[in-house]
């Protein structure tokens, strides 16, 4: 795997605005986690996206997937799931990562974007399945098994 897996070069896309160009890029982020949940360290995550020439700069659109895990918030046993997030975002000259993404070099990295994308997305209080029955306030059996 590529030590920068989310770099893509544009130069030939930028040639003529409107053209267009599949790309599905995966590797390691680091930094995925919020209050409930993460995305492990050795897991993949995936973008899957369309490159487009526009004026000014390159538009991103797609999904971009991760697993992650965390601790029912109901039962405090393990929980897991995957985040597809649609991305639509533009990459301009001197784009400052809040309104835009840089351009920079004729090339992209897509890994700001997938970062962002995929912690907005986090659950922050997930749950193992979605009729989790909890713990018993009285003897803190969990309520799924007993």
């Amino acid at each position: 795997m590529s030590a920068r897996p989310f770099v893509v070069s544009v130069a030939r896309l930028r040639q003529a605005v409107g053209s267009r160009r599949h790309e599905r890029r995966e590797g390691t982020v680091e930094d995925l986690e919020c209050t409930g949940s993460a995305v492990p360290p050795e897991a993949l995550v995936v973008a899957d996206v369309t490159l487009e020439s526009a004026v000014g700069g390159i538009a991103v659109t797609g999904i971009v997937t991760a697993p992650w895990t965390g601790e029912c918030r109901r039962c405090l046993e393990p929980a897991s799931g995957v985040v597809e997030v649609p991305v639509r975002e533009l990459f301009t000259q001197g784009g400052d990562g809040e309104e835009t993404y840089p351009l920079a070099d004729d090339e992209i990295d897509l890994e700001p974007l997938v970062h962002d994308a995929v912690l907005l997305e986090l659950p922050q209080a997930p749950l193992c399945r979605p009729d989790c029955l909890g713990l018993c306030p009285t003897c803190g059996a969990n309520r799924n098994l007993e």
